[in-house]
C-alpha cells in the first residue's frame, strides 16, 4: 500500500524504519514542526523528521487543521496513514481521506490506558503486563476499533524509557503486520470492550514529585514511571529541587537503617538512604539543579549535607 507515516519522537522511529523496509511504500512523513530547545533556543527537527530525511522521504510539517492540508493529503493518494506518537488531533475531514483511514500504534492493551502516557501510567499503577495495540483512529480519545494486539511483561526494574524502548521495536512489527493484513483484505477491526477502561493523561511536574510519606513500593513506581520524562524530583531543605533517578539495591551485608521517618536522609560513604511511609529506600543517581546526573553518594559528599535532613517537606500533601 501507499502509506503516509505520522510521528514525532524517537519512539516512533522503529515503526517508520520497519515500514520503509516492508513491502509497503511510505510516500511522505508527517511530523511536528521544528522546535526550539536548550539554552540557546535553537530550532531542532523531530527525531522522525531526521529519520525521514535519511530515508529520502518527503516531510510535511503543516498542521492537519491548516488551510489546504486536506488537498495536500488527497494529492498524495495514500491508501492508509500509520500513526505513532504524532502529537496532533486529527479532524474528521482528514481522517476520511485515506481508504483504510489512520491506523495508530498505541503502547497499551486497549481499552486500558487511553491517552498520552500509557507506559508511564502502567508502571506507576504497578501493572505486571502491558503491550501495544493497533486501532483505527476516530474522534474519541483512543476509542477506535482494534486490529491487533501484543503483550509485554513489565520487569521489576523497568523505567518508562526501558519499557518504551522494547515496545517501540515489538510494536513496529505489529504495525507492519496490521498493514500487511489490511492490504490483503484479511483483517477487520474489533470494537473495544466497555470494561477495563483507564485513562493515561500526560504526566505533569506534580505527578513526578516524590511523596516520601507513601509506601516504598509506590515511591519506586513513581520514580521509574517518570524516568526519563518528565523526571522524578524532590526538594532539599529550603526548596531547591533535586532530580531523583531509579532506586538502587544495596550490596549484601550492608546495614540499612529502618528507623527513618518519611523523607529523612541518612548516608554512609557508599549509600544514601531515605525514609518512606513503609521503610527505607536507597537512592541511585540524582541530578542537582544546574549539574549533571551523578551517583547519590558522590552528590552527598560534594554537597556537604548533614545527617537527618528531611527531603520534600514543602511538597507533602500537594
Amino acid at each position: 500500500m501507499r502509506l503516509l507515516f505520522a510521528g514525532t519522537p524517537a519512539v516512533a522511529v522503529p515503526a517508520l524504519r520497519a515500514l520503509v523496509e516492508s513491502e509497503h511504500e511510505v510516500v511522505a512523513v508527517l511530523t511536528r514542526a521544528d522546535a526550539r530547545k536548550g539554552r540557546g533556543r535553537q530550532l531542532f527537527p523531530s527525531d522522525v523528521k531526521q529519520a525521514a530525511l535519511e530515508f529520502g522521504i518527503p516531510v510535511i510539517t503543516d498542521r492537519p487543521r491548516s488551510e489546504g492540508f486536506v488537498e495536500q493529503l488527497e494529492a498524495l493518494d495514500v491508501e492508509c496513514a500509520a500513526v505513532v506518537a504524532y502529537g496532533e488531533i486529527l479532524p474528521v475531514d482528514v481522517l476520511d481521506v485515506p481508504t483504510h483511514g489512520w491506523i495508530n500504534l498505541h503502547f497499551s492493551v486497549l481499552p486500558a490506558w487511553r491517552g498520552a502516557a500509557p507506559v508511564q501510567r502502567a508502571i506507576m499503577a504497578g501493572d505486571e503486563v502491558t503491550g501495544a495495540s493497533t486501532f483505527r483512529i476516530e474522534q474519541g480519545l483512543d476509542t477506535g476499533p482494534v486490529y491487533g494486539m501484543m503483550t509485554e511483561t513489565i520487569r521489576r526494574t523497568d523505567t518508562s524509557g526501558d519499557l518504551l524502548g522494547r515496545l517501540s521495536e515489538s510494536g513496529a512489527h505489529l504495525l507492519v503486520g496490521t498493514m500487511d493484513a489490511l492490504a490483503q483484505g484479511a483483517i477487520n477491526p474489533v470494537p473495544q470492550g466497555v470494561e477495563g477502561i483507564s485513562l493515561a493523561p500526560k504526566l505533569t511536574s506534580v505527578d513526578a514529585c516524590v511523596q516520601w510519606r507513601h509506601p516504598k513500593h509506590i515511591v519506586d513506581r513513581v520514580i521509574r514511571g517518570c524516568t526519563p520524562e518528565p523526571g522524578a524530583w524532590t526538594t532539599l531543605p529550603g526548596g531547591t529541587r533535586l532530580g531523583v533517578g531509579p532506586l538502587s539495591n544495596v550490596a549484601r551485608g550492608v546495614e540499612v537503617p529502618e528507623d527513618l521517618t518519611p523523607g529523612e536522609l541518612r548516608f554512609t560513604k557508599k549509600n544514601v538512604f531515605v525514609g518512606t511511609g513503609s521503610g527505607t529506600v536507597t537512592l541511585g543517581n540524582v541530578t542537582p539543579v544546574g549539574k549533571k546526573t551523578m551517583n547519590a553518594a558522590d552528590w552527598v559528599r560534594g554537597a556537604r549535607l548533614e545527617q537527618g535532613i528531611i527531603l520534600g517537606t514543602e511538597n507533602e500533601g500537594k
